[in-house]
């Protein structure tokens, strides 16, 4: 790390020069006070050099100085906001003040890092602020741009720290860390998460143990909690059961143009790649095999689904480096594949968009064929931009073609998600930022159904 130090002048001395130019002008018209101000422009110059040397003065002999450094993670998690601190430690004998601009990456668009902060003499503050990226790759951050004046405030001191470093922004980890620490405190449902009912006992036996407030009354073990009764004991006991484990969760992702769209800065497709990072994750908890296949005009990726140490880092680096492609999505190409690749039965989930019903009735026989062979769920998009217009009051004719125009494309995917249903293919028509936990939802139900 090194560091730029340069004098400037701040506006607190050039407010007070003016009021003494001011003075010596009004002076020349009255005597009087050619004197008082000669006096205060000179007591001006002395209190500028006083405090010159208690910023600079020092320094020389290595006895005062603000050291300034950012303190970030390796990487940044897309969509998400990321923290950032700044350490300021005074190492002057008299508080200063400060004012602070990083030089963050050119990509966030910016131009409201400038902190203002007091330290305390020998003392150390800590500035933070987030920063929410909304695409993956690599960010550059530049230096550290630190403006310290003493409590006279008449001369500015700049200490420019290098920190020039390269962060990557992957795919949301952040939000995959929530989910999971959820998951397994059992909270899920603070985030849209619905507790399940579950249907039937297509799952697991595991376990007889005590029942406790809550638990399905139709789960009580009666020749257990007899038996326990000859013994003195009248705790009822029940039958535990778990979900059944190591089947197979693909995560099916668009890349066509159709996922190139925005809402709130983040693309389709990098709400699809956050929704698979958790969902993925989320399988893994459950003991499920998790996997990954990406295509557009082509195929580009396909992680074999498995449950093994490291694979979440696998699929995190892979989802990484996806890009939009600006071709048309080929299905037939994603069938046939699948049809090679994956023989055994798995829950596919196919993160895509359909904006019209003629846009799904061309790839409808493939995934019909893929519905088949596997449980399918075609997980598209709202259009919520659309809603400000449908929610606002029609007050001229362009509102009224607008809000027509709106029911239109809303009517559409409504008719879409009939289509589908029709054919016997589960779907789910979400916000996107609703995304990740009306997919988790429906995992999580298929779960509970038995339905994989």
């Amino acid at each position: 790390m090194y560091f730029v130090k340069s004098l400037f002048l701040t506006l607190r001395f050039f407010l007070l020069l003016m009021a003494v130019v001011f003075g010596l002008v009004v002076a020349f018209f009255w005597p009087a006070l050619l004197v008082p101000m000669q006096l205060l422009l000179g007591l001006l110059v002395v209190l500028t050099l006083v405090d010159w040397l208690l910023l600079f003065a020092p320094a020389r002999t290595g006895a005062g100085g603000v050291f300034g450094r950012r303190v970030l993670g390796d990487k940044l998690a897309n969509g998400s906001d990321n923290d950032v601190a700044i350490y300021l430690e005074n190492t002057y004998r008299f508080p200063v003040t400060t004012e602070t601009i990083d030089e963050i990456p050119v990509q966030f668009q910016r131009r409201d890092v400038l902190f203002r902060a007091a330290v305390p003499a020998g003392q150390t503050s800590i500035i933070q602020y987030q920063l929410r990226p909304v695409r993956r790759g690599e960010y550059q951050f530049g230096a550290l741009n630190v403006f310290v004046k003493s409590p006279l405030g008449l001369v500015q001191r700049r200490f420019r720290y290098g920190q020039d470093q390269v962060v990557p922004v992957y795919p949301s980890f952040l939000q995959m860390r929530q989910y999971e620490l959820l998951a397994i405190s059992n909270r899920l449902t603070e985030i849209g998460v619905k507790r399940i009912r579950r249907v039937g006992h297509s799952m697991e036996f595991e376990q007889i143990r005590p029942y406790v407030a809550g638990d399905d009354p139709r789960t009580i073990n009666w020749k257990a909690t007899a038996r326990r009764a000859g013994t003195g004991t009248d705790t009822l006991v029940v039958n535990h059961y778990q979900d059944e484990r190591a089947q197979q969760v693909y995560c099916l992702i668009d890349k066509g143009r159709v996922m190139r769209m925005p809402f709130e800065g983040l693309s389709l497709l990098d709400y699809a790649i956050n929704a698979t990072l958790v969902v993925s994750n989320i399988a893994l908890l459950k003991h499920d095999k998790a996997g990954l296949l990406t295509f557009a005009d082509r195929l580009s990726t396909v992680v074999p689904a498995e449950r093994r140490a490291g694979h979440m880092q696998k699929i995190l680096e892979v989802l990484y480096k996806q890009r939009t492609r600006y071709l048309e999505t080929d299905y037939q190409l994603l069938y046939s594949n699948i049809k090679a690749k994956i023989r055994q039965r798995s829950l596919l989930i196919l993160f895509t968009n359909f904006e019209t019903l003629n846009g799904l009735q061309r790839q409808l026989p493939y995934l019909r064929g893929l519905a088949k062979d596997h449980l399918l769920l075609v997980v598209f998009f709202e259009n919520t931009e659309l809603q400000y217009y449908l929610d606002q009051p029609a007050t001229s004719t362009a509102d009224v073609y607008n809000q027509t125009i709106a029911e239109k494309f809303a009517q559409e995917k409504r008719q879409i998600v009939r289509e589908l249903q029709r054919y016997g293919i589960y779907s789910l028509l979400t916000p996107p930022q609703q995304l990740t936990a009306n997919t988790i939802n429906r995992y999580l139900e298929f779960k509970s159904r038995g339905l994989i």
